[in-house]
């Protein structure tokens, strides 16, 4: 964890964040897992925060992000989720097809800070998120 300086405070802000595709579907494999990657960094990007950790097993997603005190946790969620799930349904349009309603993501989220003293448990973690069969390149049902 870094100490960082804003105009007129000094933070060191970070979270570990979970959600999960909507009715736990097993959605998230192949080009899709990976596209929702690249989206989730480009989103990053536009609203100033650094992704530390990220990685996504078949149904869900977990971040580990260091933002600045300026950020909302419920407005972040909300571009992620809402942009994700755009680009991804226009991408990939079979997508709804497992879904009703439209929607991608599950309404909730797991979200928690995280300290000098967890961080390196939580990057692990994080990092071997994906399933040992998801692992082994199994095929999915």
């Amino acid at each position: 964890m870094e100490i960082r300086r804003g105009r007129g405070y000094v933070y060191d802000i970070q979270y570990h964040i979970v959600w999960c595709v909507k009715y736990r579907k097993n959605l998230l494999v192949n080009n899709i897992s990976k596209r929702l990657k690249e989206i989730i960094t480009d989103q990053s990007f536009a609203h100033g925060f650094n992704i530390i950790e990220m990685e996504t097993d078949l149904d869900h997603i977990h971040m580990l992000i260091e933002c600045s005190p300026q950020h909302y946790i419920p407005n972040i969620l909300k571009a992620l989720k809402g942009n994700s799930a755009r680009f991804l349904f226009k991408e990939f349009p079979q997508l709804k097809n497992s879904l009703w309603g439209g929607h991608l993501w599950n309404p909730s989220y797991f979200v928690c800070t995280v300290s000098d003293r967890t961080e390196e448990q939580i990057k692990k973690y994080i990092h071997d998120q994906p399933t040992k069969e998801r692992k082994r390149g199994r095929p999915l049902h």
